[in-house]
């Protein structure tokens, strides 16, 4: 299957760049059969600069790695182009890795998953990838509120695989924070059937500026709900339950300690392992 990869600037023109050796500039756009990357030794990235994907057939599954900072990720696509928007504004730098796309030589690459990486037991919420807005590749995680709009309290954030919580703010500290909502809710949309019959939970634990958690519940999107107790731990927090297809999880009815005078509860990762069903 063809996969087109390009790197766009702000007017969605294919941007030019070139390696040491060379005098003359050619565009970043590659295409490939089943696996296509780029790659060059001089291209500044810009605000406002995208990278996006072209796929030959929709709702396929994914490896990607767009920068040297993010892990390889497997991606659901439900459409046939997917495009990616770098966090380099003032307050998106915050919350990224300060060489994330930042640095002028690059290599990128995205291929097709083979089999066992689709059908094998993992964690399915895992999306270091994810943007603030659905962008139709999954899993993508969004939430009714994220304090201050600031980057580094997107929910998001709760499943870049980052699991430092022994403070908050600025990488590598980002968070899902709440904003003292009591009806927060957060959800996981995975863009296809899955199994899952397990979530981990990992709370902010900079104490005392944090509080936590005593009593958390899961919907899934069939409306079962699972009540969880979770207790003031900064260690990942596991809780197994009869395996259940879904295609979505909402985390909600937090209720906060009433053990300690923080007003700041706030999640650093959720994890949901479990099988893709649709492979």
């Amino acid at each position: 299957m063809k996969l087109t990869l390009s790197i766009l600037d702000e007017n969605n023109q294919v941007k030019l760049a070139k390696n040491d050796y060379e005098t003359f500039l050619k565009p970043m756009q590659a295409t490939g059969e089943d696996f296509v990357y780029l790659a060059t030794q001089l291209l500044p990235i810009q605000n406002g600069d995208s990278i996006t994907l072209t796929l030959e057939q929709p709702n396929q599954y994914l490896m990607v790695k767009l920068d040297e900072t993010l892990e390889e990720t497997l991606i659901f696509v439900k459409g046939t182009s997917w495009r990616y928007q770098p966090m380099l504004s003032t307050n998106g730098l915050e919350a990224i890795c300060e060489n994330a796309f930042r640095a002028k030589r690059h290599y990128l690459q995205v291929r097709l998953a083979r089999a066992f990486e689709i059908k094998q037991y993992r964690n399915l919420s895992f999306n270091p990838h994810d943007q603030k807005e659905d962008s139709l590749a999954y899993p993508h995680a969004y939430a009714n509120i994220e304090t201050r709009n600031d980057a580094t309290f997107f929910a998001r954030n709760a499943i870049d695989g980052i699991f430092a919580n022994n403070s908050h703010g600025s990488y590598p500290y980002q968070s899902w924070g709440i904003n003292q909502q009591q009806d927060a809710a957060l959800t996981i949309d995975f863009g296809r059937k899955v199994l899952i019959d397990k979530i981990g939970l990992t709370l902010r634990s900079d104490f005392p500026h944090d509080s936590y958690w005593t009593k958390a519940s899961v919907v899934f999107d069939d409306k079962v709900e699972k009540e969880f107790t979770t207790i003031k731990s900064s260690v990942p927090q596991y809780f197994n339950f009869e395996a259940i297809e879904i295609s979505k999880v909402t985390l909600t009815k937090l209720i906060k300690s009433d053990q300690d005078h923080s007003p700041f509860p706030a999640l650093t990762q959720i994890e949901c392992f479990g099988y893709n069903l649709d492979n």
